[in-house]
C-alpha cells in the first residue's frame, strides 16, 4: 500500500504529451500551484481507494503521462453563470426568436444536435458539424478552424452569423435585451460596479462562464485518479491499444483532444474532403486540411463525426482514422477494442445545467 500511495501522490504532476504545434514553455506559477494541489488531492484520495494490482498501477501510471482527470478550470461566479444559462437557453438572441444556443448544443443529447450540419435561420445550414459544448473549456481554441481564441470569443459569434442566429449587429442584440427588464437587472447583478453592464462583451462572457461549468467527469477520471476497478478488462485493453497505436499523439490532455491542429489525411486522403480547414483563417498553405483535433469525451453520444458530420457510426469513424492517419486497415477486432475504450469516456452532464431556467418575460 505504501508503494501505491507514493505513486498515486505523483500522478497529478505528470505532464501530457506536448502540443506538436506549440513550443514548450516553463509552467507558470499558477500551473505549478495547480499541479501541487492536484498531487495533494490524489494523495488524499488514494487512502480511500481499494487495493490495486501492479498491472493496473502500471497502466494508470502510463495513462497519466497522456491524460488528466477533468477538474473545474475556473471558480464560477454564480451570478454570471446564472445569467449565461438564461442566455444559452433563450431563443430571443436570434432574429426570429426561435433559435437558441441550446438548439445546436442540446445538453440533453450531450451538447450536440446529432445532425451533420445544424439548422439555422430559415433552415439554412453551414458546412461544418456543431461540436459538443461539453468540456469545451479544454479546447485551446474554439471552432474547427480555431478562429476563436477562447469560449468568450466563440460565444458571441453564432448570434451574429447570418446562417445561424442571424442578428444583424451587436448593438441590435443589446437593444433587444435592454427592453427586457429582467435582463437589465441580471446583467447589473452579474457585473456590479459597471455603469452600463448590459454590453455584448458581458453577454459573451456570461455565456462562457456558464459553458465553463459543463464538465462531465466519469469512470475514466476515476481510473486516472487511481481506481483500478473503474474500467473493466475490455476497456483497459482498449486503452492500451489507444496508447500503443499512437492515437495519443493527437488525442491527449484532459479532453483527449482540443490541444492541436492536425491534417485530416496524413497518409491517405479523407474521401469526403472539400473543406480547406484552418487555411480559411490563416491563408497559409501549410494549414490546408488542418483541423482542430476534436475532444473524445462523450464521443459515443456525439455522432455524427468529423468536421463535416459525414460519418454516423463510431466504428466507421475509427476505421477511417486508421486509414487516413496511420495507413492501416484495422480488423474488426482491433476496431471493437478501440471503440470499447472510447465508450468509457462518457460522463454525466451536470443536472443543474440541463434544467431549463425561467427566462425573464
Amino acid at each position: 500500500m505504501k508503494k501505491q500511495f507514493t505513486l498515486l501522490s505523483c500522478l497529478g504532476l505528470l505532464a501530457c504529451t506536448p502540443n506538436p504545434l506549440e513550443k514548450q514553455s516553463q509552467p507558470s506559477p499558477q500551473a505549478s500551484a495547480s499541479a501541487s494541489a492536484s498531487a495533494s488531492a490524489s494523495a488524499s484520495a488514494s487512502a480511500s481507494l481499494p487495493p490495486i494490482s501492479s498491472e493496473d498501477l502500471a497502466l494508470i501510471t502510463e495513462a497519466n503521462l497522456h491524460f488528466q482527470a477533468l477538474t473545474a478550470k475556473t471558480t464560477p461566479n454564480p451570478d454570471q453563470v446564472a445569467l449565461g444559462k438564461m442566455l444559452f437557453y433563450d431563443p430571443r438572441l436570434s432574429i426570429n426568436n426561435k433559435i437558441s444556443c441550446k438548439s445546436c448544443h442540446n445538453l440533453e443529447s450531450f451538447g450536440v444536435d446529432n445532425r451533420a450540419t445544424s439548422l439555422g435561420h430559415v433552415s439554412q445550414t453551414g458546412t461544418r458539424n456543431a461540436p459538443t459544448v461539453l468540456n469545451a473549456v479544454y479546447n485551446k481554441t474554439q471552432f474547427w478552424d480555431g478562429r476563436a481564441k477562447d469560449l468568450q470569443d466563440q460565444a458571441g459569434q453564432p448570434i451574429l452569423n447570418p446562417l445561424e442566429m442571424a442578428m444583424p449587429s451587436e448593438n441590435a442584440v443589446i437593444q433587444k435585451l435592454s427592453k427586457i427588464s429582467g435582463y437589465r437587472d441580471s446583467f447589473q447583478k452579474a457585473f456590479p460596479g459597471q455603469e452600463n453592464a448590459l454590453t455584448y462583451a458581458n453577454l459573451s462572457l456570461a455565456l462562457a462562464r456558464f459553458e465553463e461549468t459543463l464538465i462531465t467527469p466519469g469512470r475514466f477520471d476515476q481510473f486516472l485518479q487511481g481506481d483500478g476497478k473503474a474500467l473493466n478488462d475490455a476497456e483497459k485493453k482498449g486503452l492500451k491499444a489507444f496508447m500503443n497505436k499512437g492515437c495519443v499523439a493527437c488525442h491527449n490532455g484532459p479532453g483527449l483532444g482540443g490541444e492541436s491542429f492536425q491534417k485530416f489525411g496524413v497518409i491517405a486522403p479523407y474521401p469526403h474532403q472539400t473543406d480547406p480547414g484552418r487555411y480559411e483563417v490563416s491563408k497559409l498553405e501549410k494549414d490546408r486540411y488542418l483541423f482542430k483535433v476534436p475532444l473524445l469525451r462523450n464521443i459515443e453520444h456525439t455522432q455524427p463525426y468529423f468536421h463535416d458530420g459525414k460519418i454516423a457510426d463510431l466504428k466507421e469513424a475509427v476505421r477511417i482514422m486508421a486509414k487516413t492517419e496511420f495507413g492501416d486497415d484495422y480488423s474488426e477486432a482491433q476496431i471493437e477494442e478501440l471503440v470499447t475504450f472510447l465508450k468509457s469516456l462518457s460522463g454525466l452532464v451536470p443536472a443543474e445545467a440541463k434544467a431549463a431556467p425561467v427566462l425573464p418575460p
